[in-house]
């Protein structure tokens, strides 16, 4: 806590959103140091509710045998309340004097959040954009595992906020990851057994490209958690 003295009445300091208290004639100014963590904090939980709720709209998007075309908007409105969350919480870092952890961290978590939902949108967008009517084989099993994440995500933004440990929340991720890995290998096997139009295969592939790269976004963001912990745990 640091103390200055300014020969002015109490009142003219306050105007000032500062703490003082009165000695003599002069008001002591109490600057206080200590890092506002909560609001840094509840920005990376509203973004990771943002990409929770835009996975769920994919999963339902690619429930069927069609994909449900009208989520597209609801993803991408979403998306956009995520980059203005982005964008605060970067100004934030740009006004904040001592952050809760260091800057180049606070940066990474806030962009590598961004990238797990600018790919929800990607793949969304790759719906509407190609014009895909039938979802590609493999698309339920991958979508499902980036619903999941998308809640891991959440629940170890939450433990890292409340202090608690997050190892737990980052190793499922890290698993949910791998297991994408093996289904989107598997879809993709018979993606090029099944399918005769070459047209048809490109669409399909690049779907299930993006919805596997989706869980990698996510493992970006558990590294990032990780890699905090390990130097402020």
């Amino acid at each position: 806590m640091l103390h200055c003295c300014y020969n002015a009445p109490a009142e003219a300091a306050l105007t000032l959103g500062l703490a003082t208290r009165q000695f003599g004639g002069c008001v002591a100014f109490r600057f206080s140091l200590i890092p506002r963590e909560v609001q840094f904090f509840k920005l990376y939980m509203a973004t990771t509710a943002e990409i929770r709720t835009a996975a769920a709209h994919l999963e339902e998007m690619l429930a069927g045998e069609q994909p449900d075309d009208s989520k597209v908007d609801e993803i991408r409105d979403a998306e956009h309340r995520c980059d203005t969350l982005t964008h605060d919480t970067i100004q934030r870092l740009h006004r904040t004097f001592i952050t809760p952890f260091d800057r180049e961290d606070l940066y990474a978590m806030a962009t590598s959040l961004d990238d797990v939902m600018d790919a929800i949108d990607q793949a969304a967008s790759l719906v509407r954009n190609y014009r895909i009517t039938t979802v590609p084989k493999g698309s339920h099993e991958l979508v499902h595992i980036v619903t999941q994440s998308a809640e891991r995500l959440h629940t170890a933004m939450e433990a890292l906020s409340a202090k608690d440990p997050v190892q737990p929340h980052t190793v499922e991720i890290n698993r949910l990851e791998n297991e994408a890995d093996r289904e989107y290998a598997m879809a993709i096997q018979t993606l090029f057994a099944s399918e005769t139009d070459p047209i048809g295969l490109i669409k399909s592939k690049d779907l299930l490209d993006v919805l596997e790269q989706i869980t990698d976004r996510c493992e970006d963001v558990a590294n990032v958690i990780e890699s905090v912990v390990v130097k402020h745990g």
